[in-house]
Parts: C-alpha cells; sequence; structure tokens
C-alpha cells in the first residue's frame, strides 16, 4: 500500500519525554513531506499548545493540518482558519461541573488561549507546562464560562479517575465522547467528537482514503484513530488494551518509534539509520 498521509499523537508518541522531536523524527518526516506525504498532527492539546511543534515540521509549507482538541477543531496550518469546530454549550459544561462535584474530581477547560478553573490543583498545573497555557482561576466555574467550549477535563488522581471514567461512559456514553488521554485527564467533548471521526473529515477534503492513512498514538484517545486507519500504529509505550487493536506496534517515542515507522512504511528505509 502506498501511504500518503501519517497522522501523529504528539505526547509520549511524537513528542520524547523532554517534549522535543527527535533530530531522525524530524528528518523522516521532512523527508516524507518532501516527498509529497502529508504530515498531520493530532492531539488533546488546544491549538496553541501544538502550533509550536507544527511550526518546527513546517506543516503550512506543506499546506498541512493540525487536529486539536482531541479533533474538536481542525486547523489549516497555512491558512490558518479552522476547516472544522465542535463545541459544547453552557448548559452541558455546567451538567459537567455539576457531575465533577458529585464524582469529587477537579474541572477544567479552555475559554481563548486561557484554562480556566475554580480550584488550584496539581493536574491542571501539569496541564498549564504542558500547552504553556496560562492558568486564570475564577470564584465560579461555571459563571467564568462565558462562552462555548470545544473541550472540558476532570482531572484527578488516576486509580479514582478510572472508576469515574467507567461510571461515567456508561451515564453520558449518549451525549458526550469520553475518554482518557493521560491516567490523570478524562476529557470531554461533544459526542462523535474523536480524533478518527475529524480524520475521515479532513482525509474527504483531501482526497485521500482510509486505506492510505498512517495514525500513530499510545494512548486510549487515540483509540478510534487507530482504528480508523489504513494502518493503525501503537506505540511500545502504549498500554496493551491500545496494542491490541492496532495493526503494528512501533518502538517507544524515546527510541525514535515515529521515525522507523516513517522510515519503513513511508520511506521503504530509504534513511540511513543512526
Amino acid at each position: 500500500m502506498a501511504y500518503k498521509m501519517i497522522v501523529l499523537d504528539l505526547d509520549d508518541t511524537l513528542l520524547n519525554s523532554d517534549q522535543t522531536i527527535s533530530v531522525r523524527t524530524k528528518e523522516a518526516l521532512m523527508k516524507a513531506q518532501q516527498e509529497g506525504k502529508k504530515v498531520v498532527l493530532a492531539s488533546g492539546r488546544p491549538t496553541f499548545g501544538m502550533n509550536s511543534f507544527a511550526e518546527e515540521l513546517l506543516l503550512a509549507d506543506y499546506e498541512s493540518y493540525i487536529l486539536s482538541f482531541n479533533g474538536g477543531k481542525i486547523i489549516n496550518c497555512q491558512s490558518k482558519q479552522e476547516f472544522f469546530s465542535s463545541t459544547l454549550s453552557l448548559e452541558a459544561v455546567q451538567r459537567l461541573y455539576e457531575i465533577s462535584v458529585q464524582e469529587d474530581v477537579y474541572i477544567h477547560t479552555y475559554v481563548g488561549d486561557t484554562i480556566i478553573t475554580a480550584e488550584e490543583n496539581p493536574y491542571t498545573t501539569i496541564e498549564s507546562n504542558l500547552t504553556g497555557l496560562p492558568i486564570t482561576l475564577v470564584d465560579s466555574f461555571v459563571e467564568g464560562v462565558t462562552e462555548p467550549v470545544v473541550k472540558v477535563l476532570m482531572v484527578g488522581e488516576p486509580e479514582h479517575l478510572k472508576k469515574v471514567e467507567k461510571k461515567l461512559q456508561e451515564k453520558l456514553g449518549e451525549e458526550f465522547s469520553v475518554m482518557r488521554s493521560k491516567p490523570y485527564f478524562l476529557e470531554f467533548t461533544d459526542k462523535g467528537i474523536t480524533k478518527g471521526t475529524s480524520i475521515e473529515k479532513l482525509i474527504n477534503e483531501c482526497g485521500i482514503k482510509r486505506e492510505e492513512v498512517i495514525a500513530v498514538g499510545d494512548s486510549y484517545n487515540d483509540q478510534e484513530m487507530i482504528e480508523f486507519a489504513g494502518l493503525g500504529v501503537a506505540m511500545g509505550n502504549a498500554p496493551d488494551d491500545i496494542k491490541k487493536i492496532s495493526d503494528y506496534i512501533a518502538d517507544t517515542n524515546k527510541n525514535d518509534g515515529v521515525a522507523k515507522v516513517v522510515e519503513k512504511f513511508l520511506l521503504q528505509d530509504q534513511l540511513i539509520t543512526k
């Protein structure tokens, strides 16, 4: 199969533990783009937290895209315009806030390029450090959210959040897409919005078949895109559940796993490994 597009998760997939793209991985991705392949970034991060990596990989020069907020937005890197956007209503935000209180977890969301939360907590601080977005503390979470938002996160201690996830997937599965991106992040987007559904919208726009797409990820919010793609790839550091639904298991993010996938399936091992 001649693959035409590779879609990459960021954290623990494209990025090393120090939040950088390795030299080998960058070289492989640039070579792929020079040969006409599309490189697309897909993350749970807000758009702001993805832009620097899109710029590093020159996605605008190659007329490519980023999928932010777990597919809640699709951005054309060249024009900076939103190709697609889906939001949660203020009523939905209030409902999720009330549930977060019942389940004893923290909650935050994004208004503009700011993280909004009513309580200081270590997990929202982690999100701020990852994305580069500042935190705005508000007296009332519901009143602090003044416009529809793309995504809401409930955050907390991983073992407790795992139980909350199972409960809320059963309770809210008809209203929201509910998934964990990290052990301490439980994410909510509008029903039917995932990285997988957004890739489908994108390839229809680009005239690319799903069989011509590689999707690479490491976590539960990558499951739908791994299942959707012609070649679904789980990182070597992914949990076993994600590895089981993949077509191919790559090396880890710390060991140039993405570069090796690009070399094997897009460049046919043309690059000299280092």
